[in-house]
């Protein structure tokens, strides 16, 4: 979730979010990763952009509410804690292409000041290497270059520069990097959501839904990393304070991660319209309660087919732990008298 940048001299760095004391994304428009709203009617949210960070906004014209600062060298000498690692690593080029450390002087000055951008820890000279030009930095004297072109033979010594094969650790520096600031950002949103379910069910809210909009974007091994950990969190967080809180959960496309989503401990799982109710349920088990889930687009057709759709819904969802629901959202256009329809045979159902 970071967007990095480089200058002529191969600086780099990912500029951090205005709106919260950690990173956010600047390469796409980010839903939001978790919602919620209270029970009663539970409404799905509307896709909202995640804050762009201040440098980007500042550097595209954008009104900001501050100027975006970060300082050149902010990774560094300066600081005690740069001081300390030196002594253990003494070689600055073992500093600058070890990934390890680069990730952690990086980070150095995020964690004590949050500057407006990370800067990875390299230097300008770091693609001479790969183009057959020796060099090295010496403490006290800076850097020198063994053997520096001269002449035209020498000049045809000089390989053109692949950042991939000479620089492998540049690459795997700024992924961690990016992963760190995600993460940082993840658990931002897990904490506040946590606090923000506490505060619904301290002023009245008797159930709440969690909303994990991208979920079908991400690979089950994705899923586990970035998404599974933090919904975790949020449930355990409230059910501390608040343990006969009905919780439900609903990500939509999810049937490839319908045991994942127990996983998280939640009350009732919401199945998407693209679960069959009979395969939701045997793959669930008998100790979670279902959601769902006729087809929104069944709204649209006649009422017998309406009840059709509800009555085998039902059947296959079984007796007791179901709520019955669409599998998404209703669509826009959808015939008033046809929801009318749904929630008269929904009320006049008995098991």
């Amino acid at each position: 979730m970071a967007c990095n940048y480089s200058s002529l001299s191969s600086f780099s760095a990912i500029p951090i979010s205005s709106k919260s004391a950690f990173p956010s994304s600047s390469r796409c428009n980010v839903k939001s990763r978790i919602c919620c709203s209270v029970g009663g009617t539970v409404a799905e949210p509307k896709a909202i952009n995640a804050t762009e960070p201040l440098l980007l906004d500042a550097v595209r014209g954008k009104e900001v509410e501050r100027p975006p600062v970060w300082l050149m060298r902010q990774a560094g000498r300066y600081m005690k804690s740069y001081q300390i690692l030196c002594e253990k690593h003494p070689s600055f080029r073992e500093r600058s292409e070890n990934v390890d450390l680069v990730v952690e002087i990086s980070l150095q000055p995020w964690k004590v000041f949050q500057p407006d951008g990370v800067i990875l820890f390299s230097d300008i000279l770091t693609p001479l290497s790969g183009m057959n030009i020796p060099f090295d930095i010496i403490k006290g004297k800076g850097p020198v270059i063994f053997d520096p072109p001269r002449t035209a033979t020498d000049v045809e010594k000089v390989r053109e520069f692949i950042p991939e094969e000479s620089v492998p650790y540049v690459g795997e520096a700024l992924t961690i990097l990016r992963k760190e600031v995600l993460h940082a950002l993840l658990q931002k949103f897990a904490t506040s959501m946590a606090k923000y379910i506490r505060y619904q069910a301290d002023n009245g809210a008797q159930a709440v839904q969690i909303f994990d909009s991208w979920a079908t974007e991400l690979s089950p091994v994705d899923f586990e990393e970035f998404s599974l950990p933090y919904l975790k969190q949020i449930v355990e967080s409230v059910k501390l304070t608040h343990p006969d809180l009905p919780l439900i959960l609903y990500a939509s496309g999810s049937g490839g991660l319908l045991e994942r989503l127990l996983l998280t401990g939640v009350d009732v799982v919401s199945l998407d319209w693209t679960v069959d109710m009979a395969d939701g349920r045997r793959r669930l088990g008998p100790n979670v309660a279902v959601q769902g889930n006729v087809d929104p687009g069944v709204l649209f057709g006649s009422k017998d087919f309406i009840t059709n759709r509800i009555n085998d819904t039902v059947k296959k969802a079984g007796r007791g732990k179901h709520i019955l629901n669409l599998g998404h959202g209703i669509k826009v256009g959808t015939p008033e008298e046809n929801v009318a329809h749904f929630f008269e045979v929904a009320k006049g159902l008995r098991y």
